[in-house]
């Protein structure tokens, strides 16, 4: 009858509980195996009805055609209980009776299901068989040959961006931008700035690399010297005593400003100058006091707890994962896209490589070899271990139907057959026995 059960066992060592939910039994499996049961059952039934009619009807049931029927019903009788016996043991206790070695199946399920895990482990999982059919298989030269193909390439690109976009749909938004944020953002302002940016300033200043902005702020300084005429002019004026006449405030003027272009030029076309030479001097030390001086790595820290405090420092990582997860997802719609065909170059010129390069197959060869072999010898105790802890688990009694039920059909026929055998087998014996009597 189709039903549902579900068992617990008991709580292991390691204080899990057991727990074994049984699907639902085929109908048609039920029916198929109770019509050959009784099949089975009415060959015997048969076996026995041609032996009692022999004895109750024949006056002389040893004697003539009558004996041959008689001794095949008989040793069909025998054969059909015997395989009855033989097959019903594997399950249950025939007629519930306390039979030793019954019930096989229910009592040494845990054994049976070791064999099947030892078993499995030395003829499907030793290194030597794996590694042999992975040789016969030319992974390499037949995936090369596949995905040298231009539509092939373009199958594995446009599943490799199906398989981003479902990546990006699991992922959390919240949870990556949080990863993102203590990964990237919170580490940036975790260790103390001060002396990593002076280590990097006296490395820079030791190979001049400061000279080119040097340069820059001697020309900007420069240009900014000649065009301030009218800045010079309007400040003269304005800060001018009031008794000082205009004339004479626009003499100051012009004299400052020609003394300003003329300094500036001089900056700018001297290598060697002192004002140069004194923002070296300030680089220098303020490369030195970055690393020892605290007072300076006070202030930079106190820089630092500004920027990482800003709201567009703390929204970083928001703002990064929306821009990226955006262009991830816009690059592996659109099969024109510079993702999608990098994807499909990258594919095809993997696959030409393998196909015409006999060392790339080789390397690869050797990869998959080396990966399968570190697979078999670390993991592959676990997966026959997942076998015979699979099968412990099981309940011995569903264990047993359950099993029934998928070969006990095909088990059946061994009754049949040790009926019908065993007749044939009795009528032979009947027949040597006249012969060797008459």
């Amino acid at each position: 009858m189709c039903r549902i059960t579900a068992r617990i066992g008991a709580t292991g060592d390691d204080g899990r509980v057991q727990t074994l939910l049984q699907s639902r039994d085929d109908p048609a499996k039920v029916r198929d195996l109770r019509r050959m049961k009784t099949v089975a059952a009415m060959f015997l039934v048969f076996a026995a009805a041609v032996y009692l009619a022999c004895l109750l009807l024949a006056d002389e049931p040893d004697a003539g055609w009558v004996g041959y029927i008689k001794a095949a019903a008989e040793a069909g009788m025998v054969g059909g209980i015997a395989d009855w016996f033989a097959v019903t043991a594997l399950f249950r206790r025939p007629l519930g009776l306390p039979i030793p070695h019954t019930a096989l199946i229910r009592r040494k399920k845990d054994q049976l299901g070791e064999s099947l895990g030892d078993f499995v482990g030395e003829n499907f999982l030793a290194p030597e068989v794996v590694l042999g059919r992975l040789d016969a298989a030319r992974i390499p030269a037949r995936a090369g040959a596949w995905l040298a193909r231009p539509a092939n390439a373009e199958r594995v690109a446009a599943e490799a961006a199906h398989l981003a976009q479902g990546m990006l749909a699991v992922l959390r938004d919240d949870d990556v931008q949080e990863l993102i944020d203590a990964m990237i953002v919170r580490r940036i302002g975790e260790p103390e700035w001060g002396p990593p940016i002076g280590q990097v300033l006296t490395e820079l200043l030791a190979e001049d690399r400061q000279l080119p902005l040097i340069d820059l702020l001697c020309d900007r300084a420069h240009e900014w010297a000649l065009g301030s005429a009218d800045t010079i002019e309007r400040v003269v004026l304005r800060d001018a005593p009031t008794w000082s006449p205009k004339f004479v405030d626009l003499l100051v003027g012009d004299k400052i400003h020609r003394e300003l272009v003329e300094f500036t030029a001089k900056v700018r076309e001297d290598p060697d100058h002192e004002v140069r030479r004194a923002m070296n001097r300030f680089l220098t030390d303020f490369a030195d006091d970055l690393q020892h001086d605290l007072g300076t790595r006070a202030k930079v820290e106190r820089v630092k707890t500004e920027i990482m405090g800003r709201k567009e420092i703390s929204q970083a990582a928001e703002a990064s994962w929306r821009l990226a997860k955006k262009a991830i997802v816009d690059a592996a719609e659109d099969p024109q896209s510079a993702l999608r065909r990098k994807l499909v170059e990258y594919a095809m010129r993997i696959g030409v490589r393998l196909r015409d390069d006999a060392r790339s197959r080789a390397r690869v060869d050797r990869w998959l070899a080396d990966a399968t072999v570190f697979v078999l010898e670390n993991y592959g105790t676990e997966a026959t271990a997942l076998i015979s802890d699979t099968v412990a688990r099981w309940d011995g009694d569903e264990a047993s139907r359950k099993i029934e039920l998928q070969a006990g059909r095909d088990l059946q026929f061994i009754r049949i057959n040790g009926t019908v055998v065993g007749a044939l087998a009795g009528a032979v014996i009947h027949l040597v026995s006249q012969l060797i009597t008459g």
